[in-house]
């Protein structure tokens, strides 16, 4: 009887833990973060959000994708509308004026400072904070997954022609691609419709505008002005070398991605985002050997520092104080250098703070073979003063400007209109998205 009794009261107990550690768990402030994300990077933003609640007691955050970047952002407007939002929500680059103009949102500087966080602006890149922060220099939004566009090369496919280092200029890209089809490459080079890549970071690096007015951050009547600089001749080249077969366009909608053709050995060259490293890493061919460089510039051309992408963090207003408090817990804790490293380390994006470079740096984390080339990311990031035309792109409407161009670029590659014709139907179709956003926000001024 006494074994039975020892035995009742031990499940007593445990009983009694049970209950406590529920009700702590219901005690905890809730709330959530609608992600962009999705596939192994969504799955590295719930690992943020999971390291985070195992941190403290106090908070937990939910993050959930929404599928898309596109999707987060008029998802979360939406329910905005029906106050069904979440306290935080992941916009991505082209989203950024829409949000400044929204007023929907609590600034980050000033989140931050309401409850007791003091933060060093000043720490955070330029070459990234400068995209997402006002004429002032003021952020809204904290900078989280950023990233630019690098090109990647097969050491082993170059070795094949006599090469050893990667290309610098346009015309060696096309000279290697045409020794590498010489060798018997059916792909030496691969790119795809994407316009972050083509258009914005092109422009960036050669110096050209794609906007006036500073690219929209001077005000809201600017106009597109791609039509009329050195992406027209880029355009050309990519499409000379596309006619010739020694490059090939890689979209998933037409087979493999160019991160699958470039791992997989299929295509020589390619440019992408820096947060492909880590896919490249680790679905790379057995034995493969590649490298990564800064975007190739026109022979010629002083370079000058790329745009970041990827997404900011925004707490959107209309929430409760509890919940706010959370939110700037979280974003205290995803600006830690360990963080930063850690989401280095299971993506490819790159530390957003300089204190958090300095911190891996130190640790040698740019010397091991998994990640040893994404630090040419911030060298890009960093390759010269901020310029007018480098600084980003502060566009109403961008994310359908995207698409407009993107379209053309289609049609251009795929022998339905002319480069001239293409890029002039996107910039016109592109202006009249400006205007309508310029009319929607009248009286109001970019901040």
């Amino acid at each position: 009887m006494q074994i039975f009794r020892r035995a009742a009261m031990a499940l007593a107990f445990s009983t009694m833990l049970g209950v406590a550690a529920d009700a702590t768990a219901q005690q905890r402030i809730k709330f959530e973060l609608w992600q962009g994300l999705t596939g192994d990077l969504g799955e590295r933003v719930n690992d943020v959000c999971k390291r985070f609640n195992e941190s403290q007691a106090e908070f937990e955050i939910a993050c959930i994708s929404q599928g898309s970047y596109d999707e987060a952002v008029q998802n979360s407007i939406a329910a905005f509308r029906a106050k069904k939002h979440p306290t935080i929500v992941q916009v991505f680059d082209a989203g950024t004026a829409d949000l400044m103009l929204s007023g929907a949102f609590y600034p980050a500087k000033q989140l931050m400072a309401d409850f007791g966080h003091q933060v060093d602006w000043s720490r955070y890149f330029p070459g990234i904070s400068n995209y997402y922060a006002t004429s002032k220099g003021e952020l809204y939004s904290f900078p989280f997954n950023s990233s630019t566009a690098i090109f990647y090369w097969n050491k082993d496919a170059f070795a094949k022609v006599g090469r050893t280092a990667g290309p610098k200029t346009w015309e060696e890209v096309e000279g290697i691609s045409r020794e590498l089809k010489k060798a018997g490459y059916a792909c030496p080079f691969a790119f795809e419709h994407d316009t972050w890549q083509m258009m914005e970071q092109f422009s960036a690096i050669h110096g050209q505008p794609i906007a006036t007015r500073g690219n929209g951050y001077e005000g809201l009547d600017a106009e597109l002005v791609f039509n009329k600089t050195r992406f027209v001749d880029y355009v050309k080249f990519l499409k000379k070398g596309l006619d010739e077969g020694i490059f090939a366009i890689k979209e998933k909608v037409s087979g493999a991605t160019i991160s699958e053709a470039f791992s997989s050995g299929d295509c020589q060259m390619t440019m992408m985002s820096v947060a492909g490293h880590g896919t490249v890493s680790k679905t790379a061919k057995a034995g493969m050997n590649w490298d990564v460089a800064m975007l190739p510039l026109f022979d010629g051309t002083k370079r000058t520092n790329s745009l970041v992408g990827g997404a900011s963090l925004w707490a959107l207003s209309g929430k409760s104080k509890d919940e706010y408090r959370g939110a700037a817990a979280f974003f205290a804790f995803i600006a830690k250098p360990e963080s930063e490293e850690f989401f280095s380390t299971v993506t490819g994006y790159i530390p957003v703070t300089i204190p958090g470079f300095n911190f891996m740096k130190a640790k040698g984390f740019y010397e091991k073979a998994p990640y040893k080339g994404r630090e040419v990311a911030l060298e890009s990031l960093t390759a010269s003063e901020v310029t007018p035309n480098s600084r980003g792109i502060r566009l109403g409407g961008f994310i359908q400007i995207r698409k407009e161009t993107r379209d053309a670029l289609q049609a251009i590659f795929s022998d339905k209109m002319t480069v001239e014709a293409g890029l002039n139907q996107a910039v016109e179709r592109g202006n009249a998205i400006l205007r309508r956003f310029e009319r929607t926000y009248a009286g109001k001024q970019l901040p």
